[in-house]
C-alpha cells in the first residue's frame, strides 16, 4: 500500500465509453480513488452502490469518486448501467494503476493463494497528495467511512 503523505501516482485509463480519464484532470478537486476486485460480485456491487448513493453529498464537499479495477470497459458498461452507478469507473486492464498504488498483491482465498486486486480506498487531497488510506476495507463500511472523514476533514 502507499502511505498517506506521498505524491498520488498519475494514470490514464479509460472509462466506460472508452475516453481516456487522468488523475490530474481533478487537480482542486479531492478525489476518492477506490480499487475493486471485479465488477458485478456481491461485495464488489455493494460498495459501488454505497459510492452511488453518497455522491452527492461528496459533490457537496468537491470530491469526486472514481473506481477502478482490472475489468474491461464492456463489463464496467454493462456495470455501471446496471446499477446505474453515477461516478467514473476505470478500466486497468494492463494493471499499470492498480500496480503503481500497490494493490495487487497476493490473496488466500478457501486455502488457494492467487494475485489479485486488494480492495483499498485512497483519499487524495487537491493538490494530487494521498490524504488518507483505507485499507482492510468492508464493502458495506467503506463508502460511509469515506463521507464521515471528508466530512470531519472540512469542519
Amino acid at each position: 500500500m502507499l502511505e498517506a503523505g506521498v505524491s498520488a501516482p498519475n494514470f490514464s485509463l479509460p472509462d466506460k465509453d472508452g475516453n481516456i480519464v487522468n488523475l490530474s484532470d481533478f487537480k482542486g478537486k479531492k478525489v476518492i480513488l477506490y480499487f475493486y476486485p471485479k465488477d458485478s460480485t456481491p461485495g464488489c456491487t455493494r460498495q459501488a452502490c454505497g459510492f452511488r448513493d453518497n455522491n452527492s453529498e461528496y459533490n457537496k464537499l468537491n470530491a469526486v469518486v472514481i473506481g477502478i479495477s482490472k475489468d474491461s470497459v464492456k463489463s464496467h458498461t454493462n456495470f455501471t448501467t446496471k446499477q446505474n452507478l453515477n461516478f467514473t469507473i476505470l478500466s486497468d486492464t494492463e494493471l499499470e494503476a492498480i500496480k503503481a498504488y500497490d494493490v495487487w498483491q497476493e490473496k488466500k482465498n478457501y486455502g488457494k493463494v492467487s494475485m489479485g486486486v486488494v480492495r483499498t480506498t485512497y483519499i487524495i487531497d487537491e493538490n494530487g497528495i494521498i490524504e488518507k488510506v483505507f485499507n482492510k476495507v468492508k464493502t458495506n463500511d467503506n463508502p460511509a467511512e469515506v463521507l464521515e472523514y471528508l466530512t470531519n476533514s472540512v469542519s
